[in-house]
């Protein structure tokens, strides 16, 4: 994953504006402190910022890992990652307990997004989902859910992730439409407009966790990825796709082809991100597109 250093500023929309981790530790002197503070140092790349991701190296001798109350697994060498909602508050906290019962505690500012608000006047009633519609959508959930909770032994997370495929970016994550004073839900992806049967490949390595086998009522053909440690990517609306469930593929592998399956107006590929619960940017991991 490209390192990215958290005491640096951070991108946000248009704006630069300071990013960054506040060290917050108690000794009983400053030498001690010091000394402790050399030992138990946490290292960090990536952004704290709304949407981000941090992989991180725990401090030696690390026995568990909790991120705002939650346990993070760590990989064999002391790695893990960790990510921030689109709607995370202003700060995280990570606390890291040593072998000998001492804690480490990392604190987080999260740097704040100006996301891409449009208000839209309808003149009509709200729509209400009809009962074949929800008949037809519950096991399309299911599947997406039980998709998420597949935990692989896969790398790919600490890999640098490319662009599955180039083209203009219709659609931003994060933006959001309020319907006649009522929110509606926030794009959860990037949106990649190219023309149907262009080959998209994987961002990283990972393991297939679902690969539809006929079109979803919204996201058309849908293939999900799982980068393991709960980082995992959804592509929607393929044209077709070309790998199965359970199998494992490589950073760059060609894996379905651009289509405009389930709700699209017209050929894209959108790509949305997930660690856990949190809803990430995709291009906060990639980069912007070469």
């Amino acid at each position: 994953m490209r390192a990215k250093k958290l005491l640096a500023a951070t991108l946000v929309g248009s704006l630069i504006v300071p990013a960054g981790i506040v060290w917050a530790e108690t000794s009983e002197s400053s030498a001690e402190e010091s000394a402790f503070r050399q030992a138990t140092k946490f290292g960090f790349s990536g952004e704290a910022i709304q949407g981000g991701v941090i992989v991180g190296d725990v401090p030696a001798g690390t026995r568990s890992l909790v991120f705002d109350g939650n346990p993070v697994p760590m990989d064999a060498d002391g790695k893990f990652i960790v990510a921030f909602n689109r709607d995370a508050g202003q700060a995280a906290t990570l606390v890291a307990t040593l072998e000998n019962g001492q804690t480490v505690r990392q604190f987080f500012n999260i740097a704040p997004r100006k996301w891409k608000i449009q208000h839209v006047a309808l003149n009509r009633k709200k729509r209400t989902a009809s009962a074949a519609y929800k008949k037809r959508r519950a096991p399309e959930l299911a599947q997406i859910n039980a998709a998420r909770r597949v935990q692989s032994d896969s790398k790919g997370w600490r890999q640098d992730f490319v662009w599955p495929v180039k083209g203009r970016i219709s659609g931003m994550f994060g933006h959001q439409r309020i319907y006649n004073g009522s929110p509606g839900g926030y794009h959860t992806g990037i949106d990649i407009a190219a023309p149907t049967g262009t080959y998209f490949v994987a961002p990283a390595d990972g393991v297939v966790t679902l690969a539809a086998s006929s079109p979803f009522s919204l996201e058309g053909n849908l293939l999900m990825i799982d980068h393991g440690m709960g980082l995992n990517s959804a592509f929607l609306h393929s044209s077709k796709i070309l790998v199965k469930n359970g199998q494992k593929v490589k950073r760059g592998e060609p894996i379905g082809k651009v289509g405009a399956t389930g709700s699209a107006t017209g050929p894209h590929l959108h790509w949305s991100m997930k660690w856990n619960k949190a809803r990430i940017d995709p291009i906060l991991l990639t980069g912007p597109m070469g």
